[in-house]
């Protein structure tokens, strides 16, 4: 709802969209195309996805009509391929599009839509460790102007949510969302690789893995020297996490 809905974290990612250096393309790993394979989007035109059920038609008459762009969907495939991190080819895909994880952001971030988005699936099949990696073989990407976005919630548990105005926030989603703030900025990123190491919230907190998974590509494409700046932080519906950092 916050695509429709301004409110303090979009604020924060308007200003942040503001602020950022001049780049030409965006690359997204989104939480919401995690399937059993590695593929990047291929087309000219990506389609805006609703990927979700039973909100307000308002959210579902949104475009993002950012075009693509093929010739980073190949350097993305070759960068991928040649880490020897997959099996096979990087499959070129012209059915997917952009899904709600990259474009509620990128609405605010990039408002005119006038960039090229390309997005990277999250292959399932692949353990923690290796999402890191990828993130590491992509890292190159930054100084060709493009944008890593990485798209998920570090606390996302649909189960334990409660809606409504004023909920508040669950305890232990509290803390480990704090917890993850303070690795991100003291530059504990190895213990983020493995959240199983950083205590009992962490299960409540990652019930399944794909929202947690997008933070891992961002650690790997970082420089351990970058300056890490948390954008905008808090809990939303009790369990879920608004979290949101810029490296660089």
């Amino acid at each position: 709802m916050f695509a429709i809905r301004p409110n303090a974290y979009t604020g924060a990612w308007s200003e942040l969209g503001r602020s950022l250096p001049p780049y030409r393309a965006v690359l997204a790993v989104s939480a919401h195309w995690y399937v059993g394979e590695t593929a990047v989007t291929a087309m000219e035109r990506p389609r805006t996805i609703h990927d979700f059920g039973g909100f307000p038609d308002e959210l579902f008459q949104v475009s993002y009509p950012a075009p693509g762009d093929p010739v980073l969907a190949e350097r993305v495939a070759g960068l991928v391929g040649d880490s020897g991190l997959v099996d096979g080819p990087v499959r070129a895909d012209t059915a997917w599009g952009l899904d709600h994880g990259t474009w509620s952001v990128l609405r605010y971030l990039a408002p005119d839509a006038d960039r090229p988005v390309v997005q990277l699936s999250i292959d399932a099949r692949r353990a923690a460790p290796v999402h890191r990696d990828l993130g590491r073989a992509l890292a190159p990407l930054r100084e060709e102007g493009v944008l890593i976005l990485a798209s998920g919630n570090v606390v996302h548990n649909l189960g334990a949510a409660r809606f409504g105005d004023g909920v508040p926030a669950l305890d232990w989603a509290e803390r480990f969302e704090a917890l993850v703030s303070r690795h991100l900025r003291d530059g504990g990123w190895d213990d983020l690789v493995d959240p199983g190491r950083l205590g009992p919230d962490a299960g409540r907190s990652i019930p399944t893995p794909e929202h947690y998974l997008p933070l891992l590509y961002a650690l790997g494409a970082a420089d351990p020297d970058d300056p890490v700046a948390v954008v905008t932080e808090g809990i939303d519906a009790s369990s879920i996490s608004m979290l949101s950092a810029r490296f660089g």
